[in-house]
């Protein structure tokens, strides 16, 4: 029979002899064409186990015009330069992710319940970064790469870790969200005994989640790198919880304007205690509609839809969502930016006392002054002079 191959553009699984196998045109070139909906490429299993040409062939059976100036060239460079955009967002976003942790975790004025919380956010999109960055290092930095043979345990992985960033990703955004309502309702409660509650939640719920997906996969669906297209049950494992965080903040989102609204009106709380609820809930609830609406609007629709639009909100500004983060939360906290003057002036200032003690020591001892002293001591001490003194005595006598 006739091999496996792989033609450059898609996959044709193995046939006997004499078999036609029938595939679907691939789903980049709906960007090209503007076509949607299934279109089908055939091919023959010949008698002498070679494989037959597509018929029809790309041209005619995915629409695709070969003198239409938006040619799969001109599409690989559009992927190439979007693929260098969200390179960069991903670099920016680890980078400042990175600086913020490191802030909070030099600090010790930092470390409180609400930094801890911050500080597993921001690790979750470093996380996410790192899943990108090895995504496509395994799976698309060789482009003579026979996708066909591409099932191997490392890029399985490689897209099971980029899954489980982005479950982590809306479960962390989640507890902020939660915690925000935590200290909203429960003002005289201590918010230290929720941490574990929070941290078993963030971490454990995206782990078990995606235990069961790799279960799925295995069992089910275990073809390619599990980067295809997903049938109905494999899909809605991520997509179903994911959606759920993302209706869940949405309620909160309205539930603590409610509230801060009526505390403002009512005015029932007042200073500094007041003031740092708001700073947290400005932060929160931007992030809320920021990282949530665009995957309500998405959700429901097949993967297909909207695969332009997708690519600009969920690569090109979701890559930059990390240094949003670390702006919001860190870089544009006045208590942030009133610690590190602080420590700045310090440093000068212990650079100032540093630099006068070495110019006074390198005075002193370039002083003349020193030079007389340092001579009468040798004099005093020198037993040339002491033996030279006793001579003197002898003969005087």
């Amino acid at each position: 029979g006739c091999a496996t191959d792989w033609d450059g553009l898609t996959c044709w699984p193995r046939a006997t002899v004499g078999e036609v196998v029938r595939v679907p045109c691939p789903r980049f070139f709906e960007e090209i064409t503007n076509i949607h909906g299934k279109s089908f490429l055939q091919r023959n299993c010949t008698q002498e186990a070679y494989w037959s040409e597509p018929f029809p062939p790309y041209t005619v059976a995915c629409g695709f015009d070969e003198g239409s100036s938006k040619g799969p060239e001109d599409q690989k460079s559009y992927y190439s330069a979007f693929w260098r955009v969200y390179t960069a967002g991903y670099a920016a976003s680890m980078t400042s992710l990175i600086t913020a942790l490191i802030v909070f975790a030099a600090f010790r004025k930092f470390h409180c319940t609400r930094n801890y919380i911050h500080m597993h956010l921001f690790v979750s999109f470093i996380l996410r970064a790192i899943a990108v960055f090895t995504k496509d290092a395994v799976l698309f930095a060789d482009e003579t790469m026979d996708h066909c043979l591409m099932s191997t345990v490392s890029c399985k992985a490689a897209v099971a870790f980029f899954q489980f960033s982005i479950l982590a990703n809306f479960f962390w955004l989640l507890i902020e969200g939660i915690y925000l309502q935590t200290l909203l309702l429960l003002t005289f409660v201590s918010d230290k005994q929720y941490v574990w509650w929070f941290i078993f939640t963030g971490w454990g719920a995206p782990t078990a989640v995606m235990f069961a997906w790799v279960l799925t996969r295995i069992h089910q669906q275990n073809t390619g790198c599990w980067d295809d297209d997903e049938n109905g049950v494999v899909l809605w494992i991520i997509k179903g919880p994911i959606l759920l965080t993302v209706l869940i903040n949405f309620i909160i989102f309205i539930n603590v304007i409610r509230i801060l609204v009526h505390k403002l009106k009512s005015q029932e709380g007042g200073g500094s205690h007041s003031s740092h609820f708001l700073r947290l809930a400005k932060s929160t609830l931007l992030l809320i509609p920021l990282f949530g609406v665009h995957y309500i609007v998405f959700a429901f629709f097949p993967e297909s839809t909207g695969l332009e639009a997708r690519l600009y909100i969920e690569l090109g500004l979701g890559s930059f969502q990390g240094f949003i983060v670390a702006l919001l939360y860190c870089f544009s906290n006045a208590e942030v930016q009133s610690e590190l003057k602080k420590q700045l002036c310090k440093w000068q200032y212990q650079e100032y006392l540093n630099f006068t003690y070495k110019h006074r020591t390198l005075s002193r001892e370039n002083s003349p002054v020193n030079y007389v002293t340092q001579l009468s001591l040798l004099e005093k001490i020198s037993p040339k002079r002491k033996t030279s003194g006793y001579q003197n005595g002898v003969t005087t006598v």
